[in-house]
C-alpha cells in the first residue's frame, strides 16, 4: 500500500494529514487522489459509506483550487445536512495550513440570509444540500456558474431522496468545461443518468465489486411472527449488552413508537425522524455520537448522513423497500475497517426479500435464531461478572468499608458472589423463565426443535463459551479466525461467532468438540489463558437442548410483559402493506415511481 507522500499531495496537505493521524490511506483514496490531481477529468467512484470517500475528494479540491482567488471554484452537492455540515468541517481540517482557503455549508434549517453572507464575502468552495441550493440560485444568492470542479458526494442516496430534478437544474447552471466527481455507494439507473448527461468520459473507480456490500460486515436474519418484532428486537438488544446500534424502521411513527418503548423498558434510546425539529435532531445525534443513546432507532431518510465510526450493529426493524436502501443501513456499521453486524428481523413472508438482497450484495445472509431466555441469562451473567473484575475501584469507598464489612461479616466470600450476582440475575430470569420462542421456521411453523438449524450448517453442532473479546482485540472476524488457525480447522468449520467485551461464543461441528477442548488446554496467548468451554446453553448454536425446559419454555403461555408492548394483533395483508409506506413517500420522486425491486 502507498503512504500518503506517494500519492502527490502537497506539503500543507501532508502536514495536515499527519495532525489527522492518517498513516495510510484507504483503497478509494490510493485510487482516487492521484487521478485527481493528475488529470482534468470527470471521475465516477463507486465506494461504500465509511472507505474514506471525503479525504479522496477533499484533498485533491483544496488543493487544485486558487486561493488567491475569492470566487467560487468548487461545489460539493450532499444529501443532508449533517453530512454537509461533517464535509465543511472535515475540509477545515484538511486546509488547516493553507492560506485563504474559505469553505461555507449552505444548508436548509438555518438563515439563509446569513450563509448568502458568508459566500459573499468569498468561498472558494460551497458544500450544500440541494434543496438549499436551488432555493440560493432562484434568489440570485449564489454564482456557480464559474465553477471548476463539481462534487456529488453519496450520490445515490441523494437521488433516493427526491433531489433528481434539483440536481440536474444545479447542475444545468455550471460550466459545460468543469471536472464533475460522482461519489456513490451504488450505481442505480438514475445514477447512471446523471453520470450521461453530465459528465464527459468518465474515469471510473470500483472499491470492492460494483453494488456489493462491504465484507467487514456479516450479515444476519431472524424469522419471527408478525407480532413479535419487538420482543425480537429487546432480546437482540439483551443478549449484545455492548450493543451501539442504529435500529431502522420504515415510517415516523414507527420508529417513535419502538424508541419509546425502548426508553420505557429501561435502555438508553433516542428517535431520528422527519417530524423532529432541526434543533431535537441535533441534541439526538450529540447524545448518540457521545454514547449517551445506546439504540438510535431512525427512518432511512433521517438517518443519512450519521457519520460514526464505532457503530456494532444495524438492526432492520422492517426492511426497506428497495435494496440499495439496504446497502446504505448496512454501511453505518464496520466503518473505517472495523467490522460490524447487520441484523434483520423478517416474517416468512418475506423471505424472498432477503434472497434479493443477497444477489444484489453478493454476501450470503446467516440465519440465525431469536435467543432464549436462558441463553440471554448466562450472557448477562457473564457480562456483569466481567464488569465487576474490571471496575476500578473507588477509593472513595474506604471509609464506608467499616460499616460494610459488619453488615457482611456473616457472609462468606462464596455466598457474597452469588447474592451480588443475583441482583442482575434475578432481574433477567424472573423476567424470561417463562417466555415464549419466538423464532417461526421459514417453511412455516413455530420452530420448537432448536436442533434444526435451517441453512446452515449446524445440526448437531456445539456451541463454546471463551473468555476473549472485544477488549482483548477481537472481532467476529478475528476471533474465528484465531480459533480456526490455532485449532487446524477449514474455513467453514467454525459459524455462529458473537463476541461480546470481554467474552465470546462460538459454533462448531460437534464432531470437532474433542479437538477443540484439547486445544485450549492450558493454551497461553501473550501470557494469558484463553479458556474454551461448551456453553451451558447450547441453543445459541443449535447443541441439544434439555427437553424438559424447552417444554416449559415454549408451552408456558404468553409472557404478560411483551404481550403489552408487541404492537397488539397483526390483522391482516393489507396492513402489513400500509406499514411499508416510506417517510419520503410524498417527495416528488416517489409519487412518480413505485419500488421494482421487491
Amino acid at each position: 500500500m502507498k503512504k500518503f507522500e506517494a500519492l502527490g499531495l502537497d506539503k500543507s496537505l501532508l502536514d495536515a494529514v499527519a495532525d489527522l493521524g492518517f498513516e495510510n490511506p484507504s483503497e478509494v483514496q490510493e485510487k482516487a487522489i492521484p487521478i485527481l490531481l493528475e488529470t482534468e477529468t470527470d471521475l465516477v467512484a463507486l465506494a461504500q459509506t465509511g472507505t474514506g470517500k471525503t479525504a479522496a475528494f477533499g484533498f485533491p479540491l483544496i488543493q487544485k483550487i486558487d486561493s488567491n482567488s475569492r470566487t467560487t471554484q468548487g461545489l460539493i452537492l450532499s444529501p443532508t445536512r449533517e453530512l454537509c455540515l461533517q464535509i465543511t468541517n472535515e475540509l477545515k481540517l484538511y486546509s488547516k495550513y493553507e492560506k485563504n482557503v474559505s469553505t461555507v455549508a449552505i444548508y436548509g434549517g438555518a438563515s439563509i440570509t446569513e450563509q448568502a453572507r458568508q459566500i459573499k464575502r468569498g468561498a472558494q468552495i460551497i458544500v450544500a444540500t440541494p434543496g438549499r441550493m436551488k432555493d440560493m440560485i432562484n434568489r440570485r444568492l449564489v454564482d456557480i456558474s464559474k465553477i471548476d470542479y463539481c462534487v456529488l458526494d453519496e450520490a445515490d442516496e441523494m437521488l433516493n431522496m427526491g433531489f433528481f430534478e434539483d440536481i440536474k437544474d444545479i447542475l444545468s447552471n455550471t460550466p459545460d468545461e468543469k471536472s464533475t466527481w460522482l461519489f456513490s455507494a451504488t450505481m442505480p439507473k438514475e445514477v447512471s443518468h446523471i453520470a450521461k448527461k453530465f459528465m464527459h468520459n468518465p474515469q471510473e473507480i470500483t472499491v470492492g465489486t460494483k453494488n456489493a456490500g462491504t465484507s467487514t460486515v456479516q450479515h444476519e436474519y431472524y424469522v419471527v411472527g408478525g407480532r413479535d418484532r419487538y420482543p425480537a428486537l429487546k432480546r437482540l438488544a439483551d443478549t449484545n449488552p455492548d450493543i451501539f446500534a442504529v435500529i431502522f424502521c420504515r415510517t415516523k411513527r414507527d420508529t417513535q413508537k419502538v424508541a419509546e418503548k425502548l426508553i420505557e423498558d429501561g435502555y438508553s434510546a433516542g428517535a431520528l425522524h422527519g417530524d423532529l425539529s432541526q434543533n431535537q435532531r441535533d441534541l439526538v445525534m450529540n447524545s448518540f455520537r457521545k454514547k449517551q443513546i445506546q439504540m438510535l432507532v431512525a427512518t432511512d431518510v433521517a438517518a443519512r448522513g450519521i457519520d460514526v465510526d464505532d457503530i456494532t450493529h444495524v438492526i432492520n426493524y422492517q426492511l426497506p423497500d428497495e435494496i440499495e436502501t439496504y446497502t446504505h443501513r448496512s454501511g453505518r456499521t464496520g466503518r473505517a475497517g472495523k467490522s460490524g453486524i447487520s441484523m434483520v428481523i423478517v416474517t416468512r413472508s418475506e423471505m424472498r426479500k432477503i434472497k434479493s438482497i443477497e444477489n444484489k450484495i453478493q454476501q450470503k445472509f446467516i440465519p440465525k435464531k431469536i435467543p432464549t431466555g436462558m441463553e440471554i441469562c448466562e450472557i448477562q451473567l457473564y457480562h456483569l461478572a466481567n464488569k465487576i473484575k474490571d471496575t476500578e475501584i473507588n477509593e472513595d469507598v474506604e471509609a464506608y468499608l467499616p460499616a460494610i464489612n459488619d453488615v457482611l461479616k456473616d457472609v462468606d466470600r462464596e455466598e457474597l458472589i452469588k447474592k451480588i450476582v443475583s441482583v442482575e440475575f434475578t432481574r433477567f430470569f424472573n423476567y424470561y423463565n417463562k417466555a415464549k420462542d419466538l423464532n417461526t421456521s421459514e417453511s412455516g411453523g413455530r420452530d420448537r426443535d432448536r436442533s434444526n438449524r435451517g441453512d446452515t450448517p449446524t445440526s448437531g453442532s456445539v456451541r463454546y463459551f471463551v473468555n476473549v473479546g472485544e477488549k482483548d482485540g477481537y472481532d467476529w472476524m478475528s476471533l474465528k479466525d484465531f480459533i480456526r488457525d490455532t485449532v487446524g480447522l477449514n474455513q467453514d468449520d467454525v459459524f455462529k461467532v458473537d463476541v461480546k467485551e470481554s467474552f465470546s461464543f462460538f459454533n462448531t461441528d460437534a464432531a470437532v468438540t474433542d479437538k477443540i477442548l484439547a486445544t485450549f488446554t492450558d493454551l497461553k496467548v501473550e501470557g494469558r489463558f484463553v479458556n474454551v468451554e461448551v456453553s451451558k446453553n447450547p441453543g445459541g448454536g443449535g447443541g441439544r437442548r434439555d427437553r424438559k425446559r424447552s417444554g416449559r419454555s415454549s408451552g408456558g403461555g404468553r409472557d404478560r410483559s411483551y404481550s403489552r408492548s408487541s404492537g397488539g394483533r397483526d390483522r391482516s395483508k393489507k396492513r402489513d402493506r400500509n406499514q411499508g409506506k416510506s417517510e419520503n413517500s410524498g417527495n416528488r420522486r416517489s409519487k412518480k415511481r413505485k419500488s421494482n425491486f421487491f
